[in-house]
């Protein structure tokens, strides 16, 4: 059930990027599309990787970190909701909620953590 959880908060990530990259190539023209649409879900991925991910570079504790996931996962629902896409931003935001909670009921094993 761990690494189901886990393997489904990898494809959360995944689909939060492609969620912000739609966005910005869905809701903007020319310049802004490619900037917004290559520069959000990278501005996503750089505070994920400093803040969220296993290999992380600042540690300040779990609050930080969720309040990080939230905010990535909250900006790809908004995203996907501004976007037109109104059922998968609501079902996007359901199931990373959940999963959250799953995950920290189980916790994250050392395995994964060191590896990721």
């Amino acid at each position: 059930m761990k690494v189901a959880s886990l393997a489904l908060r990898f494809l959360l990530e995944l689909g939060a990027l492609g969620a912000l990259a739609y966005w910005g190539f869905h809701e903007f023209d020319g310049v802004a599309a490619v900037i917004l649409g290559i520069g959000a879900p990278l501005a996503a991925a750089t505070v994920w990787g400093i803040f969220v991910a296993p290999k992380r570079r600042v540690h300040r504790g779990e609050a930080l970190r969720w309040l990080v996931e939230l905010l990535v996962f909250g900006a790809a629902t908004a995203a996907l909701i501004a976007a037109g896409a109104t059922v998968l931003g609501i079902a996007f935001a359901f199931v990373a909620v959940v999963d959250g909670i799953v995950v920290r009921r189980l916790g994250e094993t050392p395995a994964l953590d060191s590896a990721g």
